[in-house]
């Protein structure tokens, strides 16, 4: 897996980019199509993706979309398109931020650094009377610490890392079980049912864990 998936048909543009990434230490990949960026995503992952919009073929609009089916990973457009439409139109389909061209390096390296340091090295998630100690995989509620299996730690640490997030069913299940597992879609309902039996009051009337029909489930910090 690498850090960072950079898709951009310029290729002058990608590698510039790649070799200040490099100097911050960022292992990267290059595809000059949305197809191409999809196909290595599936293959090997990528923690985060920089994603242009104007791309032969298919779109950066339709790239994120097809994306957040099944992965919440990061995603920061760069774009030389600045209508007020096109910036909602990315963030309304799941990108996290929207950078215009040209950009400043040192203003983008330090929204990485910035989305890399909150979503994969901080050691503590805090929601609610919920906490995760990630250097020691531990969850705790209440202060008490709870007992969890290993699929169970990490959907609620995926849960927690999208608080007030509506996930599909097929982005949770790729992101824990994988795209090519041999697991059963149901599985996910059997690890919610568990979950919600260790970390709710009334597992009837779900505070953390709230379905959303038709779509999934989304993770919020009951008082």
């Amino acid at each position: 897996m690498v850090d960072i998936l950079i898709i951009e048909d310029q290729s002058e543009i990608a590698v510039l980019l790649c070799d200040f990434l490099k100097a911050e230490r960022y292992s990267s990949a290059i595809c000059e199509t949305a197809e191409e960026g999809l196909a290595l995503f599936v293959q090997e992952g990528a923690r985060m993706v920089l994603l242009d919009l104007m791309l032969p073929g298919m779109d950066g609009f339709a790239f994120c979309q097809k994306l957040r089916e099944t992965s919440m990973v990061p995603i920061l457009i760069l774009s030389a398109k600045i209508e007020k439409d096109d910036k909602l139109n990315g963030l309304l389909l799941g990108a996290d931020d929207y950078i215009e061209k040209p950009y400043d390096i040192d203003l983008l390296i330090a929204k990485i650094n910035g989305i890399f340091k909150r979503r994969y090295e901080s050691n503590t998630m805090i929601c609610g009377n919920l906490k995760i100690d990630k250097s020691r995989r531990c969850v705790y509620k209440d202060g008490k610490e709870l007992k969890m299996t290993v699929k169970e730690y990490e959907l609620l640490s995926l849960f927690m890392e999208n608080c007030n997030t509506t996930l599909s069913k097929d982005a949770i299940f790729n992101q824990i079980w994988g795209f090519d597992s041999d697991s059963e879609p149901q599985t996910l309902t059997v690890h919610i049912k568990w979950l919600r039996e260790k970390i709710e009051a009334d597992v009837k009337r779900p505070k953390h864990i709230i379905t959303v029909w038709g779509v999934g489930y989304r993770f919020e910090e009951a008082s």
